[in-house]
């Protein structure tokens, strides 16, 4: 058999992962359950603050008859009230929507809206009709076949914050819902009156809802945002990107995630804003899982791959330092498929590139447990550090020497030290540490002469023992 043969058989043998086609699918899963897990949380934020919201005062229990009977009344106490207790009964159960609409009460929340005399009764209309987008796509759709969306935009730029910001609410509802809906929303000019909405004035929790909003509008594909609203977009997204704030941070790593989705030409837009710098500090940040949280490692794999080598290497650092963190950090790496780039680095990227690769190597067997350190093995990571080991930076050379003794380590400790050892060596590992003992830089020929010895140790026994049976 060939040695890559052999190295594959090994690999099979002392793996405990399991089938790799069946580890990538059960690797999208988990990507697309965070997905819906995220999109999960702005509904469950979107109910908290309704609820919470609520005043202290209590609405007395109303049916939805007396509902009914108060929205379409001619007076406008009546017409709060019942506004009030509709919304009331949305932020109690989902079931509601349904009960609200087929009771014709639609147009009449859309009709006050327009009332800029009765801002109260304006602000509970918006109120109820944000909830009910909540809903399902079909509820939003009913919502915009009675005309709210002008209303929306228009209430946008209410003089009055509360029933702007309650105005974005709505907004982000359609927007999240599907390309059609955010087609209707900028055939509407909604963007100018989004971003209109921002200044150093507006309240932290109202920059919150329009970067999430922004964010809603980045997501659709099929077809994805016009290039031409994405160049309306950039500059306030660049602006949130330098913000503190974890939640807006969080909605803005997601736009740029959604934003770079697709061909070459669609990341490039975004590289060409100079955020990199800005990205790569946030992924360094010693709040980690905030960027990790929202998406942005799915932009990494387009970084690595990048034409240039900067790009590249400022990439391939901030793995490394993501990777330096707990197994948890490590594993959120490989849901998002990031090794496949990081081995195709390691073998054919430029050399600065590289060094910064091998790295993310090294932290991974410092820091993750024996299960990762094998599926990175299994991806060709192993395989391509022992190539580099004939790289004249002896700095580098070093990283390796000890990246693999992690390993052999790591494996005495699980029970795979002989198929450890004999795969460094069917990889070609022994005869290039072999010649590092000849090397001019007297601490990496000592650590040569250790791995080498300790690697040898085990497989001339094994092999001793194969021979006796």
């Amino acid at each position: 058999r060939s040695t890559m043969a052999c190295a594959e058989a090994r690999l099979s043998r002392f793996n405990k992962l399991g089938d790799p086609a069946k580890l990538r699918e059960k690797r999208i899963a988990m990507c697309v359950k965070l997905r819906k897990d995220q999109k999960n949380e702005h509904i469950m934020k979107r109910r908290t603050i309704t609820l919470s919201s609520l005043s202290d005062k209590e609405i007395s229990c109303t049916s939805l008859e007396d509902i009914v009977r108060d929205v379409n009344s001619d007076s406008i106490p009546s017409q709060i009230r019942g506004c009030q207790a509709a919304r009331k009964l949305l932020s109690e159960r989902d079931s509601s929507i349904n009960e609200i609409i087929n009771a014709g009460l639609l147009s009449c929340f859309v009709a006050f809206l327009s009332m800029d005399d009765e801002p109260t009764l304006q602000f509970e209309a918006v109120w109820v009709l944000t909830n009910i987008t909540s809903g399902t796509s079909w509820h939003t759709k009913r919502v915009m076949d009675h005309g709210a969306v002008p209303a929306f935009i228009s209430l946008l730029s209410s003089p009055m914050l509360h029933i702007s910001e309650q105005a974005v609410w709505a907004v982000s509802n359609i927007a999240g819902d599907g390309p059609m809906y955010r087609d209707v929303l900028i055939a509407c000019n909604a963007i100018p009156a989004l971003l209109a909405c921002i200044s150093p004035d507006t309240p932290l929790d109202f920059l919150h809802n329009l970067a999430w909003t922004l964010s809603n509008l980045c997501r659709s594909k099929n077809p994805y945002l016009p290039g031409s609203v994405v160049q309306q977009m950039l500059p306030s997204l660049i602006m949130f990107l330098h913000l503190s704030d974890k939640n807006i941070l969080s909605q803005v790593c997601w736009a740029f995630c959604y934003l770079s989705d697709g061909e070459n030409n669609r990341i490039e837009v975004v590289l060409r804003t100079g955020i990199i710098p800005r990205l790569m500090e946030l992924l360094n940040h010693e709040d980690t899982y905030v960027v990790i949280d929202a998406g942005c490692l799915e932009v990494l794999p387009k970084l690595l791959r990048h034409s240039k080598s900067s790009v590249q290497k400022e990439a391939a650092w901030a793995l490394s330092n993501i990777a330096a963190g707990p197994s948890k950090q490590i594993q959120q790496l490989i849901n998002c498929g990031l090794f496949a780039p990081l081995v195709e680095l390691l073998r054919s990227g430029y050399f600065k590139s590289q060094r910064e690769a091998v790295w993310v190597v090294k932290n991974i067997t410092i820091r993750g447990t024996m299960d990762q350190m094998i599926f990175v093995i299994r991806i060709g990571a192993l395989e391509a550090i022992i190539r580099l080991l004939q790289v004249p930076d002896a700095k580098v050379v070093m990283v390796i020497l000890d990246t693999i003794n992690n390993l052999v380590m790591a494996a005495e400790k699980s029970g795979e030290t002989e198929g450890v050892c004999r795969l460094i060596k069917e990889l070609g590992g022994f005869a290039h540490i072999e010649m590092l003992q000849n090397h001019e830089n007297v601490v990496l020929r000592k650590a040569a002469s250790y791995l080498l010895d300790k690697c040898t140790e085990v497989t001339t026994q094994t092999e001793s023992t194969d021979q006796r049976r």
